[in-house]
């Protein structure tokens, strides 16, 4: 029943630029803590970006800082990660984090939308 949809993900040229969306459905998004996970191939699973409940603070992995920016429209049920001068080491599959554990005892991820940067 709940459900976290990744969109926005397709090839991209180094230095370009992409939008991702997480559309959340069944849960009460606003307040769920919202993060961004990437996994790249042979690679462990990384956090890259987080934005609390309802969206007062975020932080960023060391690797994406200045370049990429989480947000989140909870009216829509959707976050949002902004992805600018994306490098070939951004390759990877992006996913949707939601995190109620402090407030629920539930967590849920999306299925995941490829990140393709190459020229």
């Amino acid at each position: 029943q709940v459900q976290l949809v990744e969109s926005g993900g397709g090839l991209v040229q180094p230095g370009g630029s992409l939008r991702l969306s997480c559309q959340a459905s069944g849960l009460t998004f606003r307040y769920y803590d919202i993060a961004w996970y990437r996994q790249a191939p042979g690679e462990e699973r990384e956090l890259v970006a987080g934005i609390t409940s309802p969206g007062g603070s975020t932080n960023y992995a060391d690797s994406v800082k200045g370049r990429f920016t989480i947000s989140r429209d909870n009216t829509k049920n959707t976050a949002y990660l902004q992805m600018n001068s994306l490098k070939p080491d951004d390759t990877a599959v992006y996913y949707c984090y939601a995190d109620g554990r402090k407030n629920f005892r539930m967590d849920y991820w999306g299925k995941g939308t490829l990140v393709t940067v190459s020229a």
